[in-house]
């Protein structure tokens, strides 16, 4: 019998590997729901090769448009992902995708965790603003969580036969984007158009954005928090221009151990659909160019200061990362439209998520998926009353 997938963002890079993985073994799997905000095309093209028969697109205008085009093709139209209950009631799932950026994906990761058996997670901000959620409906509904993100897949992999407990340090690593061999004064002529090219990945433009400035990483440190349960001051960030080494650990026995890869998200996603086992990957050969030549730094907090932002975060999980992932959002999106330079950017990054009107959120946690909502809506008229 087939094994029930469900792709969140299937238009995306992610769920765009992860259907090249499925499409190998199509025999194996059934594609049940895919999601796109706006690609309709894209979608409605993967519906057809995958026999999809359960498209959501959150996009109205394009939702309208799809209806349209989808009527004579026996496939069900949704616009939000409040269908979701009812379409699994008797839909056993093997394996639900979240791969949706912002925010807009913790509702889905909420209910995928009561219908699913193993939930992959890609998207940053309902890890980092909503974990003490999401995690409380895993234990209780008895779901492998397998995170996808490659650094903390990796620190996945590291910590079996581990408790957090063994763990004398953490690293993960950053490439250091576009911007890494770029002085400080080279930054007046950076563009969105520049830091939109990453060296080593092929992402979308926000998180390409959150790369250059290496909020990216500061998130990537709250999830592992999160996920892992390690304390902060356990957790260090190391440049990595290669991109090959995603994770380090140094155990309190005195061993370290490092998982390697090449910069392939298929990889962590492949392994997380078939567990290490059946269905080989196939891979470039060992790189031992790069492992001679691993060039591992600590990061320049002057050429990336957003980082400094790790020292102030709460021990807890809090509304308080809410409050920071929506000012990110906000200015990288003021960036992206040349309304503030990359300079602007990073400073104000610092300074609107050092305000008291949004650092008082560190004593508050998220136990409802409604505060977590109403707070970046407010979030966003607050920094919007500011003129910026």
């Amino acid at each position: 019998m087939k094994k029930n997938i469900i792709i969140l963002g299937s238009t995306g890079s992610v769920g765009t590997n992860t259907l090249k993985i499925i499409d190998k073994d199509k025999k194996k799997f059934n594609v049940f729901v895919l999601s796109a905000h706006k690609n309709i095309n894209k979608l409605l093209a993967q519906a057809k090769k995958f026999n999809c028969k359960n498209l959501i697109v959150t996009h109205q205008n394009s939702f309208q448009k799809l209806k349209k085009k989808a009527i004579k093709l026996n496939i069900n139209i949704f616009d939000n992902f409040d269908i979701l209950p009812n379409l699994l009631k008797k839909n056993k799932v093997f394996y639900s995708m979240i791969s949706i950026s912002g925010l807009d994906a913790l509702k889905p990761s909420i209910i995928l965790s009561k219908f699913s058996q193993n939930l992959a997670i890609v998207n940053k901000e309902s890890l980092i603003s909503a974990w003490h959620l999401i995690n409380s409906s895993i234990k209780k509904n008895k779901v492998n969580f397998i995170p996808i993100d490659s650094e903390h897949y990796c620190i996945f992999n590291l910590l079996k036969n581990h408790t957090t407990r063994d763990i004398d340090k953490l690293y993960i690593t950053a490439s250091g984007g576009p911007f890494l061999n770029y002085s400080k004064k080279m930054y007046k002529r950076i563009t969105p158009k520049i830091a939109l090219m990453h060296p080593n990945w092929r992402m979308g433009k926000k998180i390409s954005i959150d790369s250059s400035t290496m909020m990216n990483k500061v998130f990537e440190v709250i999830e592992a928090h999160n996920i892992f349960n390690i304390d902060y001051d356990k957790i260090s960030i190391l440049i990595h221009p290669s991109s090959y080494i995603h994770a380090i650990i140094k155990f309190k026995n005195g061993l370290i151990k490092i998982i390697a890869h090449d910069p392939d998200m298929k990889i962590p996603i492949h392994n997380s659909l078939y567990e290490n086992k059946e269905f080989k990957f196939k891979t470039k050969s060992l790189d031992l160019k790069t492992l001679n030549h691993l060039n591992l730094n600590t990061v320049d907090i002057n050429k990336f200061p957003v980082v400094k932002i790790l020292k102030n975060l709460p021990k807890r999980n809090s509304l308080y990362e809410t409050a920071l992932i929506t000012i990110n959002d906000y200015l990288v999106q003021k960036f992206l439209e040349k309304k503030i330079s990359f300079s602007e950017l990073n400073y104000l990054i610092i300074k609107l998520s050092s305000l008291k009107i949004f650092t008082k959120f560190k004593t508050l946690r998220p136990n409802k998926i409604d505060k977590i909502y109403n707070l970046r809506k407010f979030v966003s008229m607050k920094i919007n009353s500011l003129g910026i």
